[in-house]
């Protein structure tokens, strides 16, 4: 049976908000969250960015949900300080938390001044961070001297199993190259021709049985042209391609760009439709192609009536026995 949550976003909410907001999802039959991790927000309008490790306790007390969060060690954060992290909230919440790893993006990344790694050199850090993770879970002191150091780690809390490590992948090189190492996949939403190699890439790299989890972006409002306009305005930063969104340094450099994006341009990006059967019809091909988990971002701020009106509709359809 294919799970369903709710992606909370840091950028576009106060954490306060974000907080009722993953309540009121459980009420309405959410059973799983995604919490982003960014310092920085992708605009000025959405003008948010709450630290989410502080937020997460207090979520996964406040409700029920599991959660993930998308996370990059290696340069704003050491991996051992992840490591004890997600310790933490795994010895509270045992086996309601998952951790979803991804190589970063500049625009958070580059804050602590250092050098901006190229893809290759970030994928090797990222797995160098997995390794010295896993290994802190499993009880090991770690001495480790490569593109991150650490010294004379060791976590003395910890879950007492080892947990899972989701990789992030949009493109089917990453996505293959996850498969041989991850404990399953996490990618966004796209058309099905787009995303079906995507699959096929992770599940030759070694990932065949194991999770996959899809962050669906869509845009619901009372009618079209309010969930485009809302679409619009909060998400047409995020529709370009892979190396811009990773390379790319700063919010203003962002609404530059995103300044030549019309509305029109987000159609295929982001799944824009007032009619809640539209959204569950692209939800269930999402299934077709073997995903277990859909996170439903709603990109706009009309979260209530989203939550709402998906509870009523689209998930009892997609989860009745």
């Amino acid at each position: 049976m294919v799970h369903l949550g709710y992606h909370a976003s840091h950028e576009q909410f106060k954490p306060s908000q974000l907080l009722e907001w993953v309540q009121r999802a459980e009420q309405a039959g959410f059973t799983h969250a995604l919490s982003s991790d960014h310092f920085l927000p992708w605009s000025e309008d959405q003008g948010q960015s709450g630290f989410a490790w502080s937020w997460l306790g207090a979520a996964m007390q406040a409700t029920n949900l599991h959660f993930r969060i998308v996370n990059a060690p290696g340069q704003r954060y050491h991996p051992a300080i992840i490591a004890q992290a997600a310790g933490t909230l795994m010895e509270m919440f045992p086996h309601r938390f998952w951790l979803t790893v991804g190589s970063g993006q500049a625009v958070n990344e580059h804050i602590t001044g250092a050098h901006w790694p190229s893809k290759g050199d970030r994928n090797c850090r990222l797995k160098e961070c997995i390794d010295i993770m896993r290994a802190l879970w499993a009880g090991e002191t770690v001495n480790h001297h490569g593109l991150v150091t650490v010294e004379d780690a060791q976590l003395y809390t910890r879950p007492d199993y080892q947990p899972k490590i989701i990789g992030a992948a949009i493109t089917p090189k990453t996505a293959e190259w996850l498969g041989g190492w991850a404990d399953g996949l996490i990618t966004t939403s796209r058309p099905p021709e787009q995303l079906k190699p995507l699959v096929e890439a992770f599940r030759r790299g070694g990932g065949e049985g194991k999770p996959m989890i899809l962050k669906v972006q869509l845009s619901y409002d009372r009618t079209q042209e309010a969930a485009l306009a809302g679409a619009h305005q909060q998400w047409r930063n995020n529709v370009f391609e892979s190396v811009m969104l990773s390379d790319t340094r700063t919010v203003e450099q962002f609404d530059v760009a995103g300044a030549f994006v019309t509305p029109a341009d987000m159609e295929g990006q982001v799944r824009i439709s007032a009619d809640p059967q539209q959204h569950l019809d692209w939800l269930k091909t999402d299934i077709e192609l073997g995903f277990d988990e859909l996170i439903l971002h709603n990109v706009n701020t009309a979260q209530a009536q989203f939550i709402d009106t998906f509870g009523e509709t689209v998930i009892p359809a997609l989860t009745k026995k």
